[in-house]
This record gives structure tokens, C-alpha cells and sequence, in this order.
């Protein structure tokens, strides 16, 4: 089992980023260890110049988000934590794979129309290409297990199709074909002031999310304001139908409790969100206040965040090599 996956540094995360994502980083790293395995994680330094970027900014965020992923539960003993500029086979595998990757395969990326919108003219190069780099991250590897949210799922395929038509071509079984891991657990977190919309860094209210930094009076402050229902909470699931706020609410605790929703509401059926909000503000409280804390330690000293970066980056760079010589030898640029 290689897990691979990677994540931009675009700025602090928040509770849907844990929940959702990077607590699942940390069960598959322990899981493929288990399994004798391995877990690859990075911080898409490279994807991140698909967009306008300030080039301080960018390496700070690629720092503070190292940090935080370590504050959440990467073990860079355990796993591999580097960030993709350091291990220049990603670039090079992607030139390789774009020889292979076809221009109509990418028009179809729905990712690709969301982003570039009316002015597909005026998008990056790079923008259009980067599924093709996000194949050469994972098929570097030989991963076999890819986490992906259901925006990505459509670019794993492509990644598929790019291994398989690479490997028809120059008569070669060199990558293997990943496979996308959807855990079943990862919740779905929702926006604390609008129940119908993804909890997002780039929503322009700060009281829509709890990101990871906030301290315990902001989290609480938060959760206090968060839109809601004059109703009750229901004695089951089904009873949060048509209830975006409410559902989103009950979805955080369970997701921090580690239970099921209809545990939660077993102990909270009947009441409101006055009672509720606390509780559930208090919960997030003592999971989220040990990974502040040691994310402002971590932060403490950047020098040695970069420093853990460097060696996960050796290490990946290790492991991309021979793949990318062989990638290179099948079509002809070494002998």
C-alpha cells in the first residue's frame, strides 16, 4: 500500500480541512504502515503557479501549512512530508506525460471550465495543464491508493487513462494504475453561516468557519453566532431533512466525538441550540486547542519545519528516481 496525495498551501486551514481531510492523511498513514506501506504527502508548491501568487506569501503558506499538517498528525517519521518543488521529477515526469496526455482528455476537466470560467483565453498555461502534473505526482510514486474528495475523482481517472495509454504505447507495464480512496468517515462540513455551502478559507466571512488558529474564545464566539433553527433537536437523522444548519451542526459533533450522528442526537433530543452550541463549542474546543498549541510551537522556529521538509523531500526524490529514469528509457531519452 503507497498512499500519495497532496494539498496547496493557500493559507490556513480550517475545521472542514481537518475533518475532512487531513485526519484521513493520518488514519492511511498509520494504516499503510501497518501494512508495511507507505504514505506520501505533499505541499503543491507547483500547482499553486497555476494561479497569481505573491512569492513571500507562497512560502510562508507552504511553512505554516507543513506546520500545521504536522500539528494535525503527519508523523514525518512515519510518512514522507515534503513539498513537490523540492523533487524536480514531478516536472520532469510531467513533460513526459504530456507527450501522452491529449488535449481533448483536458477540455473535458470540469475543473478546468469552473476555474477558467468566460476567459479561457486569458488562463495560465498551466491552469489547463495541471491534471497532467497531478498524474506525474501520483504515478511518480507508484501509488496505490490516492485519497480524493469527489471534485477530484474525475482528475484520478485521467491519471488512469494517462498510465494506461503511456504504457500501450511504449509497450511498458511501468505505472501502476491508483486507485482513488473515498473514506466513507470524512465528513462533509458545511459553512456555520449558510448550511447549503462547503466551510471554505476564501468565503470572505471569517464567522463562516473555525479555522485551526483560532483560540478558544473565537471557536466559542463562532458556534455561538452559528445560524441555526427555532427547532428542537430531533430524536433521529432523518428528522434534520430540510435542515442545512441544524444537520451541519449535529455533523461537526460526531464528526469530533468519533460517533455516529444518532448518538449525538440520543443525548441532545429535545433540546435547543442553546444547550447544544456549548457543548458542541466545548468539543471543538479540547480537540482543536492541543493541534494550536503545538502548530504555534512548530511555528516557533520555520527553520526547522523547513529543515523536516527538506529531508522528506530526499527521501521522495529517492523514490521518484527510479521511475522517472525508466519513464525516460521507454521513450528513448535514455539507453
Amino acid at each position: 500500500m503507497r498512499v500519495v496525495s497532496g494539498i496547496q498551501p493557500t493559507g490556513n486551514l480550517h475545521l472542514g480541512n481537518y475533518l475532512g481531510a487531513i485526519r484521513q492523511w493520518v488514519r492511511l498513514q498509520d494504516d499503510a504502515a501497518a501494512q508495511g506501506g507507505q504514505a506520501l504527502f505533499f505541499l503543491a508548491d507547483l500547482h499553486a503557479l497555476t494561479q497569481p501568487v505573491v512569492p513571500a506569501e507562497l512560502a510562508n503558506a507552504t511553512v505554516e501549512m507543513a506546520a500545521t499538517l504536522i500539528a494535525c498528525g503527519v508523523d514525518p517519521e512515519r510518512a514522507i512530508l515534503f513539498n513537490q518543488a523540492r523533487v524536480p521529477q514531478h516536472s520532469e515526469l510531467a513533460w513526459l506525460l504530456g507527450g501522452t496526455a491529449r488535449v481533448g482528455w483536458l477540455n473535458r476537466m470540469t475543473q478546468w471550465k469552473d476555474k477558467a470560467g468566460k476567459n479561457r483565453e486569458g488562463a495560465s498555461v498551466g491552469l489547463f495543464t495541471y491534471p497532467v502534473l497531478q498524474a506525474a505526482d501520483v504515478l511518480l510514486y507508484q501509488a496505490t491508493h490516492v485519497p480524493v474528495g469527489d471534485d477530484q475523482k474525475q482528475h484520478l481517472e485521467l491519471a488512469r487513462d494517462i498510465a494506461t495509454k503511456f504504457n500501450l504505447d511504449f509497450g511498458t507495464e511501468l505505472f501502476t494504475l491508483p486507485e482513488p480512496y473515498v473514506s466513507p468517515a470524512a465528513p462533509r462540513i458545511m459553512s456555520l453561516r449558510d448550511g447549503a455551502a462547503k466551510m471554505s478559507k476564501s468565503d470572505p466571512s471569517d464567522a463562516s468557519r473555525i479555522n485551526l488558529i483560532d483560540d478558544d474564545d473565537a471557536i466559542a464566539a463562532k458556534f455561538r453566532k452559528a445560524r441555526t433553527d427555532a427547532e428542537p433537536l430531533p430524536e433521529t437523522p432523518d428528522g434534520l431533512a430540510g435542515r442545512d444548519e441544524a444537520r451541519n451542526l449535529v455533523t461537526i459533533y460526531a464528526a469530533l466525538a468519533e460517533e455516529p450522528a444518532q448518538a449525538v442526537l440520543d443525548r441532545f433530543a429535545g433540546q435547543g441550540f442553546g444547550a447544544f452550541k456549548p457543548a458542541l463549542a466545548d468539543l471543538a474546543i479540547a480537540r482543536l486547542g492541543p493541534i494550536r498549541t503545538k502548530l504555534t510551537r512548530l511555528l516557533d522556529d520555520r527553520n526547522a519545519v523547513g529543515a523536516t521538509l527538506a529531508a522528506g523531500a530526499e527521501r521522495a526524490r529517492a523514490l521518484a528516481a527510479p521511475t522517472l529514469l525508466a519513464a525516460q528509457r521507454a521513450v528513448g531519452l535514455q539507453v
